[in-house]
């Protein structure tokens, strides 16, 4: 299906989901939350469909003990932590998304906060690595129909944290020939 033309600072707040027949294991029906644009750098993102099993007091020394889970969250420096939340009026040096979604801001200070119990494991998101594009890169993707566009929703980033389901049901929400594409089966064998 052909994306309304998008281009790469436009898709800022929006997510994107791998078309059913990409095969690439990292992004095979992955949606990724599109959180920054810099012309010179890029696009970062961060798939919300890959959950790892583990704590992110597991992976930060120092760290307050505290129940969020973490997720892959692409294939880009795969040894950085980084975080997504909606608690940016309280996090010095957030970036605003889109509203009730903020992208990192002052570490400590979030620590601060969990030690506080004044951020709770539905505020905040955690992921190993990042999902990134170089400039014009992820525009020639969207050329060749790699991914479909969708409206984000900060739900999608805080209430599914575990839901490996997320590509279908934002397919769904879209609508029309999409909600049909979202029952596609996972597997080729089952067509």
């Amino acid at each position: 299906m052909k994306n309304k033309s998008y281009r790469e600072h436009e898709l800022v707040g929006k997510v994107l989901l791998a078309e059913p027949y990409m095969y690439d294991p990292v992004f095979k029906r992955a949606v990724v939350t599109i959180c920054d644009y810099k012309p010179n750098d890029g696009v970062v993102g961060f798939i919300l469909n890959k959950p790892i099993k583990m704590q992110v007091a597991e992976l930060v020394a120092d760290f307050p003990e505290f129940e969020a889970h973490v997720s892959y969250g692409g294939p880009v420096a795969t040894d950085t932590i980084h975080f997504v939340h909606n608690v940016g009026d309280l996090i010095e040096g957030s970036v605003k998304v889109m509203p009730g979604l903020y992208w990192g801001g002052d570490f400590s200070k979030l620590k601060f906060l969990i030690q506080a119990e004044m951020v709770k494991p539905e505020n905040v998101r955690f992921f190993v690595g990042y999902s990134g594009w170089e400039p014009n890169q992820l525009n020639s993707e969207l050329d060749a129909e790699s991914w479909i566009i969708s409206d984000m929703h900060p739900n999608y980033a805080f209430k599914n944290k575990k839901n490996k389901n997320l590509w279908r049901e934002v397919l769904t929400h879209k609508g029309d020939a999409y909600s049909v594409i979202a029952q596609m089966p996972e597997s080729n064998s089952n067509n």
